[in-house]
């Protein structure tokens, strides 16, 4: 099983696509970085992984469970 699973995420913000329909998951001791320019997305996909931010559209599931399925 995956340890982190993004699928099909979409975000928009103020009327601008950061992210279309991307997908991608990491397995239990892989790493990876986050590289790109100011203003592509890269803070704003690290909070949606931490469950700071929702994707307008999307999962990002931890260990088969949707993060933004649980409580506060």
């Amino acid at each position: 099983m995956n340890l982190l699973t993004v699928d099909h995420i979409t975000k928009v913000y103020t009327q601008r696509e950061l992210f279309h329909d991307a997908s991608f998951y990491l397995q239990d001791g892989e790493k990876v970085g986050i590289i790109g320019i100011n203003g592509t997305g890269k803070s704003t996909l690290l909070h949606m992984l931490g469950g700071l931010d929702r994707p307008t559209s999307g999962t990002v599931m931890v260990d088969g469970q949707d993060i933004f399925s649980l409580k506060e």
